[in-house]
């Protein structure tokens, strides 16, 4: 565990610290207000070489709106795809795990949070850079997933967010930045996080759980349009991992991006939901997740239909192990390896297909198909073939009992 002396907590700790700014520093990058206003202070401070680290995991982050601020900055953009890292990787493991917080909606920036403190600590080493920053604050779960996962890692360096005890607000981040021409800081009154996954907001009209209209113009996915009235779309599993879409076998980073804009144009996937903070405060969450609400309803359904039961409720308490430990910022640990591991093979006999009919609130399924059944398709074939087997032993226990036949 590194000492708190290597952890940046405050705008202080940068400049009144052991941190060299001469050297390079490597600091997280989506292009919004914290993270564009965390650029200008290093620039103020005199940091010389300052890179800024945008991961690529099919967020909203428009490439030249990035450069543009990077360039009014004088500083280094760096944008490393890891879509398909994400997909595989993260997004994977967390589908078999059916990683639901407490049964309320996904879990989203729990998954992109360790991929790109990853990201981080290897452009960090090759560039020789000893700071690693990002902009998450007390309010925001993303400080102790980023920290936590910097700091299981082994990153040697410092690391940490200056928003941690030193916050600025709204008005002067927006004031200064537009003192260096970034005028359009100032239009954003949500904040919001986006990947393939997930499109999430939070805080500023967001901020108060009993008054939280959320606006139409947030939603992308499942926004306001024309759907057709009613379609078929078919998911196919193996070992509990989506393979294929309509009978096509497709890369898993497709098939949730084409769910997300199929299932959402019938409005599904919209999720509320409050979710805690260190010390048990509780903060409002809203996310938009059309293809997670699809494949993780589907992949219960194939459980159902090929995992007993005694297994189903043993795998239900495992995945809210593994749920609590990617929250809590330990991706890298080994209790959640162990669940993992568990749940990995737990799912190897999920294999099949589900078919759904998309007719908005009226969506439902139409087929489940399991490669290896625990249902039956007709109860009284099933019954009457019970029966007989009853039957048919309850024969032979009583010739044995009448000694016609030696046991």
């Amino acid at each position: 565990m590194k000492t708190s002396r290597r952890r940046i907590r405050s705008f202080r700790d940068i400049t009144h610290g052991d941190v060299d700014l001469r050297r390079p520093v490597v600091t997280l990058f989506s292009g919004g207000l914290d993270s564009s206003y965390l650029l200008h202070r290093l620039v103020q401070a005199g940091a010389t070489e300052v890179h800024a680290l945008s991961v690529r995991v099919g967020g909203d982050e428009s490439l030249p709106h990035l450069r543009r601020i990077a360039d009014a900055m004088g500083v280094r953009l760096h944008a490393v795809d890891r879509l398909t890292a994400f997909a595989e990787e993260f997004v994977q493991p967390a589908i078999t795990a059916h990683a639901v917080y407490l049964d309320t909606h996904p879990v989203s920036s729990s998954l992109s949070r360790p991929l790109i403190a990853r990201t981080a600590t290897e452009l960090a080493r090759e560039l020789g850079a000893e700071v690693v920053l990002h902009t998450a604050n007390r309010s925001q779960n993303t400080l102790r997933r980023l920290d936590g996962a910097l700091d299981q890692l082994g990153f040697e360096g410092y690391f940490g967010s200056p928003y941690s005890l030193e916050p600025v607000d709204r008005e002067r981040k927006i004031k200064e930045l537009r003192s260096i021409g970034l005028d359009e800081m100032a239009e954003r009154s949500a904040s919001g996080d986006s990947n393939l996954w997930c499109r999430e907001f939070e805080s500023g009209a967001l901020d108060d759980p009993e008054d939280h209209a959320v606006p139409e113009s947030c939603f992308r996915w499942s926004g306001v349009r024309e759907p057709d009235p009613s379609e078929d779309v078919t998911v196919t599993f193996r070992r509990g991992v989506p393979v294929a879409l309509d009978g096509h076998e497709l890369p898993l980073a497709t098939i949730i991006e084409r769910l997300n804009w199929r299932a959402g144009a019938h409005g599904l996937g919209r999720h509320t939901g409050l979710e805690h903070l260190p010390g048990g405060v509780k903060v409002l969450e809203v996310r938009e997740m059309p293809a997670a609400w699809l494949l993780l309803a589907s992949r219960r359904h194939l459980e159902t239909a090929t995992l007993d039961a005694e297994l189903m409720r043993e795998k239900l308490h495992m995945e809210q192990l593994w749920v609590r430990e990617a929250l809590e910022g330990r991706w890298f640990g080994e209790l959640r390896a162990a669940c993992q591991a568990f749940i990995t093979q737990a799912v190897a006999p999920v294999s099949g297909s589900v078919t759904w009919r998309l007719a908005g609130a009226r969506t439902s399924t139409t087929s489940i198909v399991a490669d290896a059944p625990r249902y039956v398709r007709s109860r009284e074939e099933w019954e009457a073939a019970s029966i007989r087997d009853e039957l048919s032993c309850l024969g032979a226990a009583s010739q044995y009992e009448n000694g016609g036949m030696q046991w």
